[in-house]
Protein backbone atom coordinates (compact mmCIF):
# COMPACT_ATOMS: atom_id res chain seq x y z
CA UNK A 1 0.00 0.00 0.00
CA UNK A 2 1.15 3.56 -0.65
CA UNK A 3 1.15 5.31 2.12
CA UNK A 4 2.78 8.67 0.91
CA UNK A 5 -0.67 10.56 1.80
CA UNK A 6 -0.32 10.07 5.33
CA UNK A 7 3.22 10.76 6.11
CA UNK A 8 3.91 13.60 8.24
CA UNK A 9 7.56 15.69 7.67
CA UNK A 10 10.34 14.56 9.56
CA UNK A 11 12.08 18.10 9.81
CA UNK A 12 12.48 18.17 13.39
CA UNK A 13 15.54 15.23 12.59
CA UNK A 14 17.24 18.06 10.17
CA UNK A 15 18.51 19.80 13.54
CA UNK A 16 17.92 17.04 15.84
CA UNK A 17 16.75 18.32 19.73
CA UNK A 18 13.71 15.45 20.60
CA UNK A 19 15.67 14.60 23.77
CA UNK A 20 18.06 16.24 26.10
CA UNK A 21 20.86 15.23 24.35
CA UNK A 22 20.12 18.45 22.19
CA UNK A 23 22.88 16.68 19.42
CA UNK A 24 21.50 18.93 16.81
CA UNK A 25 22.76 16.35 14.38
CA UNK A 26 21.00 16.31 11.31
CA UNK A 27 19.88 12.49 11.10
CA UNK A 28 17.94 13.30 7.59
CA UNK A 29 21.40 14.16 6.03
CA UNK A 30 22.66 10.37 8.01
CA UNK A 31 24.59 12.45 10.53
CA UNK A 32 24.23 11.00 14.13
CA UNK A 33 24.26 12.06 17.62
CA UNK A 34 24.10 10.40 20.50
CA UNK A 35 21.72 8.00 19.93
CA UNK A 36 23.55 6.56 16.52
CA UNK A 37 20.17 7.18 14.80
CA UNK A 38 19.49 8.43 11.30
CA UNK A 39 16.02 9.33 10.38
CA UNK A 40 14.98 5.70 8.94
CA UNK A 41 12.60 3.52 11.08
CA UNK A 42 15.15 2.08 13.38
CA UNK A 43 13.23 -0.96 14.49
CA UNK A 44 14.95 -3.97 16.37
CA UNK A 45 11.59 -6.42 17.23
CA UNK A 46 8.17 -5.82 16.57
CA UNK A 47 6.10 -8.23 18.52
CA UNK A 48 3.10 -9.35 20.67
CA UNK A 49 4.48 -9.17 24.68
CA UNK A 50 2.60 -10.19 27.57
CA UNK A 51 5.12 -9.62 30.11
CA UNK A 52 4.42 -6.42 30.80
CA UNK A 53 2.35 -5.33 33.90
CA UNK A 54 -1.09 -6.75 33.67
CA UNK A 55 -3.07 -3.21 33.06
CA UNK A 56 -0.71 -3.03 30.13
CA UNK A 57 -0.27 -6.42 28.56
CA UNK A 58 -4.45 -7.02 29.46
CA UNK A 59 -5.69 -10.30 28.84
CA UNK A 60 -3.94 -10.89 25.07
CA UNK A 61 -0.84 -9.19 25.36
CA UNK A 62 0.50 -6.00 23.52
CA UNK A 63 1.88 -5.10 20.46
CA UNK A 64 4.98 -3.76 21.30
CA UNK A 65 7.51 -2.22 18.76
CA UNK A 66 11.19 -1.98 19.90
CA UNK A 67 12.97 0.83 18.61
CA UNK A 68 16.95 0.25 18.28
CA UNK A 69 19.68 2.29 20.59
CA UNK A 70 18.69 4.68 23.15
CA UNK A 71 19.34 7.55 24.84
CA UNK A 72 20.54 6.44 27.80
CA UNK A 73 23.43 4.02 28.16
CA UNK A 74 22.72 1.89 31.43
CA UNK A 75 25.39 -0.23 31.45
CA UNK A 76 22.93 -2.82 33.50
CA UNK A 77 20.26 -2.54 30.40
CA UNK A 78 18.66 -5.94 30.14
CA UNK A 79 17.60 -4.71 26.79
CA UNK A 80 21.33 -4.19 25.88
CA UNK A 81 20.96 -6.27 22.45
CA UNK A 82 19.33 -3.41 20.84
CA UNK A 83 20.13 -0.34 23.13
CA UNK A 84 23.50 -0.29 22.55
CA UNK A 85 24.59 2.48 20.98
CA UNK A 86 28.05 0.66 19.22
CA UNK A 87 26.02 -2.36 18.18
CA UNK A 88 26.15 -3.33 14.85
CA UNK A 89 23.32 -5.62 14.73
CA UNK A 90 21.14 -5.79 11.94
CA UNK A 91 17.95 -4.32 12.03
CA UNK A 92 14.89 -6.35 11.17
CA UNK A 93 12.06 -3.71 10.25
CA UNK A 94 13.57 -0.73 8.71
CA UNK A 95 10.91 -0.65 6.13
CA UNK A 96 7.84 1.46 7.08
CA UNK A 97 5.72 -1.01 4.55
CA UNK A 98 7.07 -3.59 6.57
CA UNK A 99 6.86 -2.21 9.50
CA UNK A 100 3.12 -0.86 9.12
CA UNK A 101 2.17 -4.98 8.03
CA UNK A 102 3.47 -6.21 11.25
CA UNK A 103 1.77 -3.99 13.74
CA UNK A 104 -1.72 -4.39 11.49
CA UNK A 105 -1.22 -8.01 11.11
CA UNK A 106 -0.87 -8.25 15.47
CA UNK A 107 -3.86 -5.94 15.90
CA UNK A 108 -5.67 -8.03 13.63
CA UNK A 109 -5.57 -11.09 16.10
CA UNK A 110 -7.46 -8.80 18.46
CA UNK A 111 -5.11 -7.14 20.48
CA UNK A 112 -5.97 -3.56 20.70
CA UNK A 113 -3.19 -1.81 22.42
CA UNK A 114 0.35 -0.71 20.79
CA UNK A 115 3.35 0.17 22.54
CA UNK A 116 6.44 2.07 22.04
CA UNK A 117 9.10 1.28 23.70
CA UNK A 118 12.17 3.94 24.17
CA UNK A 119 10.85 6.17 21.66
CA UNK A 120 12.18 9.17 23.08
CA UNK A 121 14.37 9.44 19.99
CA UNK A 122 12.54 8.43 17.20
CA UNK A 123 8.79 10.66 17.99
CA UNK A 124 8.56 12.08 14.64
CA UNK A 125 8.78 8.18 12.93
CA UNK A 126 6.64 7.28 15.87
CA UNK A 127 4.08 10.04 15.11
CA UNK A 128 4.03 8.42 11.43
CA UNK A 129 3.50 5.17 12.06
CA UNK A 130 0.12 6.01 14.70
CA UNK A 131 -0.99 8.64 12.15
CA UNK A 132 -0.78 5.73 9.01
CA UNK A 133 -2.50 2.97 11.72
CA UNK A 134 -5.13 5.42 12.67
CA UNK A 135 -6.06 6.20 8.89
CA UNK A 136 -5.86 2.45 8.41
CA UNK A 137 -8.91 2.39 10.57
CA UNK A 138 -7.61 1.08 14.11
CA UNK A 139 -7.87 3.00 17.05
CA UNK A 140 -5.53 0.72 19.40
CA UNK A 141 -4.64 2.60 22.72
CA UNK A 142 -1.15 3.66 22.70
CA UNK A 143 1.38 3.51 24.79
CA UNK A 144 4.41 5.70 25.90
CA UNK A 145 7.26 3.39 26.98
CA UNK A 146 10.29 5.55 28.23
CA UNK A 147 13.01 5.41 30.32
CA UNK A 148 12.25 8.90 31.62
CA UNK A 149 15.03 11.16 29.75
CA UNK A 150 12.54 13.40 28.34
CA UNK A 151 12.41 17.15 27.56
CA UNK A 152 8.85 18.38 29.10
CA UNK A 153 7.89 20.25 25.77
CA UNK A 154 8.48 16.99 23.29
CA UNK A 155 6.21 15.36 25.62
CA UNK A 156 3.38 18.04 25.34
CA UNK A 157 3.46 17.83 21.48
CA UNK A 158 2.27 14.22 22.45
CA UNK A 159 -0.93 15.56 24.45
CA UNK A 160 -3.81 14.01 23.15
CA UNK A 161 -1.91 11.27 21.06
CA UNK A 162 -0.62 9.40 23.67
CA UNK A 163 -3.40 7.18 26.12
CA UNK A 164 -1.07 5.34 28.73
CA UNK A 165 2.55 6.75 29.75
CA UNK A 166 4.62 3.92 31.03
CA UNK A 167 8.07 6.16 32.39
CA UNK A 168 10.86 4.55 33.99
CA UNK A 169 11.74 6.56 37.16
CA UNK A 170 15.34 5.41 37.54
CA UNK A 171 17.21 7.62 39.55
CA UNK A 172 17.39 10.63 42.24
CA UNK A 173 20.78 10.28 42.59
CA UNK A 174 22.76 12.37 40.20
CA UNK A 175 26.36 10.02 40.79
CA UNK A 176 24.54 6.95 40.04
CA UNK A 177 22.49 8.32 36.90
CA UNK A 178 26.15 9.37 35.86
CA UNK A 179 28.02 6.25 36.16
CA UNK A 180 25.07 3.88 35.38
CA UNK A 181 23.73 5.95 32.33
CA UNK A 182 25.76 8.32 31.30
CA UNK A 183 23.62 11.06 32.49
CA UNK A 184 24.23 13.18 35.75
CA UNK A 185 21.19 15.30 34.62
CA UNK A 186 18.97 12.55 35.18
CA UNK A 187 17.19 13.03 38.03
CA UNK A 188 15.83 16.69 37.18
CA UNK A 189 15.10 15.88 33.53
CA UNK A 190 12.70 12.73 34.59
CA UNK A 191 11.35 14.47 37.52
CA UNK A 192 10.04 17.39 34.90
CA UNK A 193 8.99 14.81 32.44
CA UNK A 194 7.32 13.08 35.41
CA UNK A 195 5.55 16.52 35.93
CA UNK A 196 4.74 17.19 32.43
CA UNK A 197 3.27 13.15 32.08
CA UNK A 198 1.46 14.00 35.34
CA UNK A 199 -0.41 17.35 33.68
CA UNK A 200 -1.42 15.57 31.18
CA UNK A 201 -3.01 12.58 32.51
CA UNK A 202 -3.39 13.17 36.57
CA UNK A 203 -3.04 9.88 39.25
CA UNK A 204 -5.87 8.26 38.09
CA UNK A 205 -5.44 5.26 35.68
CA UNK A 206 -8.65 4.70 33.54
CA UNK A 207 -8.96 1.00 32.79
CA UNK A 208 -11.71 -0.89 30.48
CA UNK A 209 -13.89 -3.71 31.84
CA UNK A 210 -10.66 -6.33 31.56
CA UNK A 211 -8.71 -3.65 33.79
CA UNK A 212 -6.46 -2.87 30.82
CA UNK A 213 -5.61 0.49 31.09
CA UNK A 214 -7.19 3.06 28.63
CA UNK A 215 -5.70 6.32 29.79
CA UNK A 216 -3.08 7.73 32.67
CA UNK A 217 0.73 6.83 34.03
CA UNK A 218 2.51 4.05 35.36
CA UNK A 219 5.38 4.94 36.55
CA UNK A 220 7.71 1.93 36.66
CA UNK A 221 11.08 1.55 38.94
CA UNK A 222 13.94 -1.10 38.93
CA UNK A 223 15.31 -1.65 42.51
CA UNK A 224 19.25 -2.01 41.67
CA UNK A 225 21.00 -4.11 44.10
CA UNK A 226 23.55 -1.93 46.53
CA UNK A 227 21.02 1.36 46.17
CA UNK A 228 17.96 0.91 48.53
CA UNK A 229 18.45 4.58 49.38
CA UNK A 230 17.96 5.71 45.88
CA UNK A 231 14.73 3.39 45.39
CA UNK A 232 13.18 5.15 48.82
CA UNK A 233 14.01 8.60 47.07
CA UNK A 234 12.30 7.24 44.18
CA UNK A 235 9.20 6.50 46.00
CA UNK A 236 9.25 10.10 48.11
CA UNK A 237 9.82 12.05 45.06
CA UNK A 238 6.47 10.06 43.69
CA UNK A 239 4.53 10.23 46.42
CA UNK A 240 5.19 14.13 47.83
CA UNK A 241 6.08 16.25 44.23
CA UNK A 242 3.12 14.14 42.06
CA UNK A 243 0.97 11.98 44.65
CA UNK A 244 0.55 9.01 46.50
CA UNK A 245 -2.17 7.85 44.03
CA UNK A 246 -0.22 7.46 41.28
CA UNK A 247 0.40 3.78 40.35
CA UNK A 248 3.74 2.43 40.53
CA UNK A 249 4.92 -0.73 39.26
CA UNK A 250 7.66 -1.55 41.75
CA UNK A 251 10.21 -4.41 39.81
CA UNK A 252 12.20 -7.05 41.24
CA UNK A 253 13.36 -8.24 37.82
CA UNK A 254 16.89 -6.98 38.26
CA UNK A 255 19.56 -9.70 37.04
CA UNK A 256 23.64 -8.62 36.16
CA UNK A 257 23.83 -9.27 32.13
CA UNK A 258 27.25 -10.44 30.81
CA UNK A 259 27.96 -6.32 30.57
CA UNK A 260 28.01 -6.06 34.62
CA UNK A 261 28.56 -9.75 35.88
CA UNK A 262 31.66 -8.86 37.43
CA UNK A 263 31.11 -5.27 38.49
CA UNK A 264 31.59 -4.79 42.42
CA UNK A 265 27.91 -3.92 42.88
CA UNK A 266 25.84 -4.82 40.13
CA UNK A 267 27.53 -8.21 39.78
CA UNK A 268 24.57 -9.76 41.60
CA UNK A 269 21.06 -9.83 41.93
CA UNK A 270 19.12 -8.07 44.87
CA UNK A 271 18.38 -9.51 48.15
CA UNK A 272 15.22 -10.38 49.04
CA UNK A 273 15.53 -8.09 52.16
CA UNK A 274 16.35 -5.56 49.56
CA UNK A 275 12.98 -5.18 47.65
CA UNK A 276 11.18 -5.53 50.81
CA UNK A 277 12.64 -2.72 52.55
CA UNK A 278 11.47 -0.76 49.40
CA UNK A 279 7.99 -2.22 49.21
CA UNK A 280 7.43 -1.20 53.16
CA UNK A 281 8.54 2.32 51.93
CA UNK A 282 5.73 2.24 49.40
CA UNK A 283 3.43 1.25 51.97
CA UNK A 284 4.46 3.51 54.86
CA UNK A 285 4.24 6.23 52.17
CA UNK A 286 0.20 5.12 51.45
CA UNK A 287 1.21 4.27 47.81
CA UNK A 288 -1.20 1.36 47.50
CA UNK A 289 -2.01 1.63 43.15
CA UNK A 290 0.49 -0.35 41.03
CA UNK A 291 1.88 -3.22 41.20
CA UNK A 292 5.04 -5.45 42.98
CA UNK A 293 6.39 -8.83 41.39
CA UNK A 294 7.19 -11.91 42.62
CA UNK A 295 10.76 -12.24 44.12
CA UNK A 296 12.00 -14.64 41.15
CA UNK A 297 10.90 -12.76 38.55
CA UNK A 298 14.43 -12.17 37.43
CA UNK A 299 14.32 -15.56 35.99
CA UNK A 300 11.54 -14.26 33.20
CA UNK A 301 12.35 -11.06 32.07
CA UNK A 302 15.44 -11.79 30.12
CA UNK A 303 14.66 -10.89 26.40
CA UNK A 304 16.63 -12.65 23.05
CA UNK A 305 16.73 -10.31 20.34
CA UNK A 306 17.83 -12.60 18.01
CA UNK A 307 15.05 -14.39 18.00
CA UNK A 308 11.34 -12.72 16.33
CA UNK A 309 9.88 -13.26 19.46
CA UNK A 310 12.33 -12.21 21.83
CA UNK A 311 10.52 -13.12 24.99
CA UNK A 312 9.12 -16.60 24.43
Amino acid sequence: MNFDAFITPLDELEDCALCPRNCHANRLAGKTGYCKSDASFNIASICIHRGEEPAISGTDGICNIFFDHCNLQCIYCQNHQISNNSSNRTIHHADLDKVISRITAILDLGINRVGFVSPSHFIPQMKMIINIIQSLGYKPVWVYNTNGYDKPETLRTLEGIIDVYLPDFKYRDSGLARKYSGAGDYPEIAAKALREMYRQKGAALIVDDNHAAESGIIVRHLVLPGHVSNSLHVLKFLSEELSPRIHVSLMAQYYPTKNVENHPKLGRGITETEYLQVVEEMEKLGMFNGWIQEFDSSEFYRPDFDHPHPFE
